[in-house]
C-alpha cells in the first residue's frame, strides 16, 4: 500500500505578474536595445557624466569603435527612449533622458524587496518554531 507523504510549505507561491502586456513589449524593446556590450558602455559613458551631455566625438576614442558604429549604437539607444541629441554645431552630444532608467530599477527594485521580505519573515518564524 502507498504511502502519502505530508507536504511542506517550504516556498512562497508565485505571485500574479503585475506587467502588463504593453509594458511587457516596451522594456522588451528597452532589453533589445541593452542587449549589446557597447550599448551598455555608452550608457555607463553617459551616467558617469553626470547628466552632462558627452559629445559623440569623445565615445568613439573611448569605445575603440568608428564614428559612424557609435553613431548607429547611439541612435538604437534613442530610438528606445533612452538618451536624447542635442546638436551643437557639427557636433552631436548625447545625455541619457531624466527619468530613462527608472523603469529598469523599479522593475528589478520590487522583487529584490519582496523576496527580501520573504526570506525575513521566513527566518523569523523558523527561528520563533525551534525556540519552542
Amino acid at each position: 500500500m502507498p504511502r502519502s507523504l505530508a507536504l511542506i510549505d517550504c516556498c512562497a507561491p508565485l505571485t500574479a505578474t503585475e506587467l502588463a502586456d504593453a509594458e511587457a513589449a516596451e522594456l522588451e524593446r528597452l532589453f533589445r536595445a541593452l542587449g549589446d556590450r557597447h550599448r551598455v558602455k555608452i550608457v555607463n559613458t553617459l551616467l558617469a557624466a553626470g547628466g552632462e551631455a558627452v559629445c559623440v566625438c569623445d565615445l568613439v576614442p573611448a569605445l575603440g569603435l568608428a564614428q559612424p558604429t557609435v553613431s548607429y549604437h547611439l541612435k538604437q539607444l534613442a530610438d528606445v527612449g533612452l538618451v536624447e541629441r542635442e546638436r551643437r554645431g557639427t557636433f552631436a552630444f548625447y545625455r541619457l533622458v531624466p527619468g530613462a532608467l527608472e523603469l529598469l530599477r523599479s522593475l528589478f527594485a520590487a522583487p529584490a524587496e519582496s523576496a527580501a521580505q520573504e526570506r525575513t519573515s521566513r527566518s523569523a518564524s523558523s527561528v520563533a518554531g525551534t525556540t519552542r
